[in-house]
């Protein structure tokens, strides 16, 4: 048996390099969404590689290697319950009319030059009082990117309004799980730390309002005559009532009252399955069941699991009503467990810890400092393919080193925040990038220019370091 060795810092560059060169490449030849489709057998393949490379160059004993995916593990297999559900809850409540009431609604009330304002100022509100992003993206998010489709924005734009807005919401909630873990991470007071995020979350912010808004305004709403036509074919193809809005305020009363993220979906789910015989009887009837007790758990089998479609008088809304289930969520599940099994093994290796260890060395000064954990949060989230376990990560590794340089533990919480919980949402094979690309059904390469909030974040956090504003040091 070959003696461990700690792997060099250019080492554990190589399994970095091959994944980014991989799917640069592909994406140069076929396309993000091929690169996309794709991920998570890059992933294990790139897993594959690091483990044979290990073992060649820096063995290192089982057990470690085992106890470091036990540990990406920990922290990434807990979403993946979350992800059925949101599947679930999406298919039921487009089929029982959630969602094409909102969109009907939506189409009459919404000015379409207001639209992506209000799309992000909306998805903000609610994404702080669930105080999740994913929640807020699978419900209200999945009805404003039918809106924006039916107005004529580019799906870029609607979804990254959608995402800004959801992600703002997420990071200043007090009940959102990121922003506790970042804070207690860091040992942070848990509202010291929300105050001191909102120096760079509320410029961020204001900032994707004014884009979205100056965009609205120059918008020539060419999706009028869309309008139109829409409204009759969802008349026509579903009940439009607002006793259907019943399902989506129970869920906010499940919200309010702090019920557990996958039990509210399951809820959800469970109530949009029944919607569908209470309010939408005629979707039975376009599905091709029949109202017989097998037929009847057949058809609720098949909308939970596999790809529904519905064939109305309009081909716009045929593509927006269809639903996905299980099956459709099935490739972001892959991504995420390819993901943790790269991640594990990176930590297992020692390779990670090289690239951190030296990112973190001779660093004395404020703007070195939250550069390196900026830099370093964006590289921990390309490189585990999960947020908590990246926020983790960066705790553990940038907390003595911000006590050495005299620095407060709320500015290593806030720069992880700018720079992990915010941009998560902006890598394709990260579970955050995988799953919001899969519910809105926008590429992760397509939405991401337009995530005004989620690329602003992270610059702020760099500015403020550099300018030295709102940073005290502590006192020796």
């Amino acid at each position: 048996m070959k003696k461990q060795q700690n792997p060099t810092f250019i080492l554990s560059l190589i399994p970095i390099a091959v994944l980014l060169s991989t799917l640069i490449g592909i994406i140069a030849i076929y396309g993000a969404e091929t690169a996309q489709n794709s991920s998570h057998f890059i992933l294990l393949g790139t897993s594959a590689f690091t483990l044979i490379q290990s073992a060649i160059f820096s063995p290192r004993p089982l057990k470690e290697i085992l106890s470091g995916i036990k540990k990406s593990a920990t922290q990434i297999l807990p979403a993946i319950p979350i992800l059925i559900f949101i599947a679930t809850v999406s298919a039921t409540w487009m089929l029982s009319g959630v969602v094409p009431t909102l969109i009907s609604y939506g189409l009459d009330i919404i000015n379409p030059r207001m639209f992506l304002l209000i799309a992000c100022g909306v998805c903000a509100v609610i994404s702080v009082l669930s105080g999740s992003s994913w929640t807020t993206i699978a419900t209200i998010g999945i009805a404003f990117q039918g809106i924006g489709n039916v107005m004529g924005y580019s799906d870029g734009w609607i979804a990254g309004a959608i995402i800004s807005g959801a992600y703002f919401g997420d990071k200043v909630s007090p009940l959102s799980d990121t922003t506790v873990l970042a804070s207690s991470s860091c040992k942070v007071d848990l509202f010291s730390h929300i105050k001191y995020l909102m120096l760079t979350s509320i410029p961020a912010i204001l900032l994707a309002l004014a884009v979205y808004g100056i965009v609205g305004l120059c918008y020539n709403p060419v999706g009028t005559s869309q309008s139109s036509e829409i409204l009759p074919a969802l008349a026509s193809s579903f009940n439009v009532t607002p006793w259907v809005l019943a399902i989506p305020l129970i869920t906010g009363l499940l919200i309010a009252k702090r019920v557990k993220t996958h039990i509210t979906l399951a809820i959800s789910s469970v109530l949009g399955l029944i919607g569908i015989f209470i309010f939408q009887p005629q979707v039975i009837d376009a599905l091709g069941y029949r109202s017989s007790a097998n037929d009847i758990a057949i058809m609720c089998c098949d909308i939970l699991f596999t790809e529904t479609s519905i064939t109305t008088p309009n081909k716009l809304l045929n593509s927006l009503v269809g639903t996905g289930g299980i099956a459709g969520m099935m490739p972001t599940i892959y991504l995420v467990l390819s993901a943790m099994v790269f991640g594990g093994i990176l930590i297992g290796t020692g390779m990670l810890g090289a690239i951190t260890s030296t990112f973190t060395h001779k660093i004395h000064s404020l703007r070195q400092t939250v550069s390196t954990t900026v830099g370093s949060g964006l590289f921990l989230n390309c490189c585990t393919g999960d947020q908590y376990l990246s926020i983790l990560l960066g705790g553990n590794l940038f907390r003595n080193l911000y006590k050495k340089n005299g620095l407060e533990p709320r500015l290593l919480s806030r720069s992880l925040e700018d720079s992990i919980s915010v941009t998560s949402v902006l890598i394709p094979w990260n579970s955050c990038g995988m799953t919001q690309s899969t519910v809105l059904g926008v590429a992760t390469l397509t939405y991401l220019p337009y995530c005004i909030f989620n690329i602003a974040s992270p610059l702020l956090s760099l500015f403020f370091a550099w300018t030295g504003w709102k940073i005290k040091r502590l006192k020796n």
